[in-house]
């Protein structure tokens, strides 16, 4: 690969609701198959994560409500938002690192954090921890399909099947725990 593949995967990672998991698993395929470094795709998407996650965090502070508001009329999102704000001021850090998981959860975490005046030092430490977990998941999901597959093609596809598998299960379980915490 070259440095315009590494480039791209930061221009996607800064960019909010981007979806930075399809290029992340392609880059795990890709080094999986004498790409670059997987050290070096992982330290990139992570770099790109938490630039867009200290931009977030910032709107949030100077008005964030607004952009949220706008944020919530896609029903994931909207979704995401409702359980992020339930559960963070029980759980704080723990549930920002898990909401990296969940559909539009990075953006609304950040937003929600910076709305709700978190110290940025409560913030950073959760995105400190949560943007290497699920960079390291995504691309780990294409690396091991990647190695597992020889074949690029075939390798990206089973990769990407494999993400889309997981994120269904999370959403799964991410609506139960959703309407069992309504029904509550």
């Amino acid at each position: 690969m070259d440095d315009v593949s590494l480039l791209l995967l930061f221009a996607v990672a800064v960019v909010p609701l981007v979806p930075t998991e399809i290029a992340l698993v392609g880059m795990g395929v890709a080094a999986a198959n004498g790409g670059d470094p997987f050290v070096l795709v992982l330290a990139v998407a992570v770099a790109g994560c938490l630039v867009s996650d200290v931009g977030l965090y910032t709107v949030g502070r100077l008005g964030g409500a607004h952009v949220l508001d706008r944020l919530r009329s896609r029903p994931s999102a909207d979704s995401s938002a409702r359980w992020i704000g339930r559960h963070l001021d029980r759980r704080g850090v723990p549930i920002l690192v898990l909401a990296r998981w969940l559909p539009a959860g990075g953006t609304v975490g950040a937003l929600l954090a910076g709305s709700l005046r978190w110290s940025a030092t409560r913030f950073l430490t959760a995105s400190l921890i949560g943007v290497p977990l699920w960079c390291t998941y995504a691309g780990g999901l294409g690396y091991l399909g990647g190695t597992l597959l020889e074949q690029t093609r075939f390798g990206t596809v089973f990769s990407v099947v494999l993400a889309l598998l997981a994120a269904c299960v999370i959403a799964v379980v991410f609506r139960r725990t959703t309407s069992w915490s309504a029904e509550a």
